[in-house]
């Protein structure tokens, strides 16, 4: 197994674990917070696709896909189009409501387009500084194992916070 394939393997878990989570609810099951602080479901989905567009996009130099296929219009929330969720307060989680088919497919195109990136990684690729303003700078390597764990870390909060809702119905 190749870098491209080990890094191919380890993203293509969160569309199943993203999938688990919102599959089947409806929007305001989605919304659902266990307590007024708590992120939703939907808030946790999209952030997770939204962190992973947004640093994907970044390390390739391209567009993200939230302005340029026109999710960001798809989903009309009251955020700036660069806004992932990043820091976003209590209120702000409560604004973000979609459904589960918009946020999976939204999901889906950047697993797409990260799937496609990563195919053309080789293994000496993991070395290039991307991001100098730390000490020590950041590789593209543990940039993308980063974006892998907080993709997976949300998706997993997600289907435990759905798992709360389901408990609460009983």
């Amino acid at each position: 197994m190749d870098v491209a394939e080990l890094l191919i393997e380890s993203y293509g878990r969160v569309d199943g674990v993203l999938t688990q989570a919102v599959d089947g609810l409806q929007v305001d099951d989605l919304a659902f917070r266990p307590d007024p602080a708590a992120n939703s479901i939907a808030w946790l989905a999209w952030h997770a696709a939204r962190g992973e567009d947004a640093q994907i996009a970044d390390v390739a130099g391209v567009e993200q896909l939230w302005t340029s296929q026109g999710w960001a219009d798809r989903f009309d929330l009251p955020f700036d189009d660069a806004d992932t969720g990043y820091g976003h307060s209590p209120q702000e989680v409560g604004r973000v409501r979609a459904g589960a088919d918009l946020l999976l497919a939204y999901y889906r195109a950047v697993a797409e387009r990260t799937r496609d990136y990563l195919a053309g990684l080789r293994e000496g690729d993991l070395d290039r500084v991307v991001d100098e303003g730390w000490d020590p700078p950041v590789t593209l390597g543990v940039r993308l194992v980063s974006i892998v764990g907080d993709s997976l870390q949300h998706a997993g909060q997600a289907c435990y916070v759905r798992g709360l809702l389901e408990r609460a119905r009983t």
